[in-house]
């Protein structure tokens, strides 16, 4: 099934910028030059490549499971009786039930690049791979670059040794070149021709240096540190600063026992948020490789691996569940639990339905606020809970306005797992600034009140923080309106100056309110 060239198939956008230039050798492909006979041997000998980490930075069972988890969760209680009977099978029954988008896959650019130049001086290349042949006919089809593919046929896992045994019914005893990534390939390496290394491992490297057959590596390994700080998102944890707004407004400044707990509850929250965060990335994968933005996220760019994903979310959890249960105490774990069960029906469901989406997003974060006074011991008063609701609801609908005027950009009509289409952005509009004027209503009932709690002996001067917060409200959706607000304000409110002001008056006039 040799195809055309790369003129005429589907490559990502990403990948174009690396492969418009190439139609002879590139500047990294001539790194690799060698003298003319040595070439015309070379392209004599059939190409070999492996899929999994070489060809694509990921690994196609494990992108299946991602979508089989959101597409078909059910199904996963199938996966121990599929893999009983061997992991070819487990590769069949995931593959005839979820077929990835092959034309969205993270490609190495250096690959493809090379394969190119290959199949310009007219070698004959196979794409070879553990991955189930069904997956492998898709890609094969999908790039044109392969004049044959294999992979797991459901009886047996082509892999290592099984590959080879496949790649000698081929070739016989005959001269091969091989691509591959992993400690697996060794097998097939120490009988290569020559042995072509992507992005492998330390020890791997050495191991294939050691075979005795020319070696070369087309592309070092990235670093996972970044990536995997980057996954965790970091950035998202100035949202459980919402813990300390109960003792804060308590002005339980100097009880060292209840600071203590609210820090070790915001330390538990931020573990289960990055392992949520990490969730939610594996399960929208596809959807974010389609997003302008999202799809430089570690998963979707394919620069973390999945299955170090999964071990690192886990971590995550039982670190936030053990440091909450051990320093909280019970209530606390208990709405901790309840923010993960939350978060993980709205990653399942609540995502791609309208409204409830973005109610359940302002509940997390008046869940946060309930969950800093369970964790501090003091009462949270209902007007708090009222405004929080209001207020960050707008805040919801800043979102999905921000993201709606995205695809309206790009000629889309509908917001990729979302409720929502761009049609709807007038109705966006007018419910968000309606939501976020009804918290600062809530805010001014609350002021007229306030001399009555004792919290406050200059009550009066509260009520200057009633047209700070309305002009910054009005702000983010002026902001929004012209395209210029990031997709989630509470994020650009931690980097926008103009916030960080509003934020300092209203402490300011807060303090003073409280002094005698």
């Amino acid at each position: 099934m040799r195809g055309a060239g790369l003129g005429q198939i589907a490559i990502p956008e990403t990948l174009l910028g690396a492969l418009t230039p190439v139609r002879g050798m590139s500047s990294r492909a001539d790194t690799h030059m060698q003298p003319h006979g040595q070439r015309s041997a070379e392209s004599s000998r059939p190409l070999y490549v492996d899929l999994d980490g070489t060809l694509i930075a990921s690994d196609m069972l494990w992108e299946s499971l991602c979508q089989l988890t959101r597409s078909r969760p059910a199904a996963l209680l199938r996966i121990p009786g599929w893999l009983a009977r061997g992991r070819a099978a487990l590769k069949r029954r995931v593959a005839e039930r979820v077929r990835p988008d092959v034309s969205a896959l993270p490609y190495r650019p250096e690959v493809l690049e090379y394969l190119e130049a290959q199949r310009g001086s007219g070698r004959r290349i196979v794409l070879a791979t553990a991955s189930d042949e069904l997956l492998a006919a898709d890609i094969a089809d999908h790039l044109g670059l392969f004049d044959e593919a294999f992979g797991s046929d459901g009886n047996e896992n082509a892999k290592g040794d099984a590959k080879l045994r496949a790649i000698r019914a081929r070739e016989g005893e005959g001269p091969f070149e091989y691509l591959g990534d992993s400690a697996a390939d060794l097998a097939i390496w120490r009988v290569s021709a020559a042995a072509t290394l992507v992005a492998p491992a330390a020890r791997t490297a050495r191991a294939a240096e050691q075979l005795g057959v020319p070696t070369r590596t087309l592309l070092a390994r990235p670093g996972r540190v970044i990536p995997a700080v980057r996954a965790l998102r970091p950035y998202q944890w100035v949202k459980n600063a919402l813990l300390f707004a109960p003792l804060v407004l308590a002005q339980e400044f100097g009880d060292l026992e209840r600071i203590t707990r609210v820090v070790l509850a915001f330390a538990a929250f931020c573990c289960v948020a990055s392992a949520t965060y990490l969730l939610n990335d594996l399960l929208d994968i596809e959807a974010d490789r389609r997003h302008p933005r999202k799809r430089k996220r570690p998963f979707a760019a394919g620069t973390l691996p999945i299955p170090l994903g999964v071990g690192l979310s886990l971590s995550l959890l039982i670190a936030g569940f053990v440091v909450s249960a051990v320093f909280t105490g019970p209530a606390a774990t208990a709405m901790l639990s309840g923010y993960l069960v939350l978060t993980t029906c709205y990653s399942f469901y609540f995502k791609e339905q309208l409204f409830l989406d973005v109610l359940i997003l302002a509940g997390l974060y008046t869940l946060r606020v309930l969950a800093g006074g369970v964790a501090a011991d003091v009462s949270v008063s209902p007007w708090l809970l009222a405004f929080s609701l209001f207020f960050f609801l707008s805040l919801a609908f800043v979102k999905r306005y921000a993201e709606l005027l995205s695809v309206q950009a790009t000629q889309g009509n509908r917001l990729e797992r979302r409720g929502y289409e761009v049609g709807d952005l007038g109705l966006v509009e007018t419910m968000g600034t309606a939501a976020g004027y009804l918290s600062v209503l809530v805010l001014a009932l609350y002021v007229n009140g306030a001399a009555e709690t004792g919290l406050y002996h200059n009550a009066t001067l509260l009520w200057a923080v009633c047209p700070v917060m309305l002009y910054w409200i009005t702000r983010i959706w002026f902001l929004a309106r012209r395209g210029t607000m990031q997709d989630d304000p509470v994020l650009f409110a931690a980097t926008d100056r103009v916030s960080y002001l509003a934020g300092g008056v209203i402490a300011l006039f807060g303090v003073l309110a409280a002094l005698r």
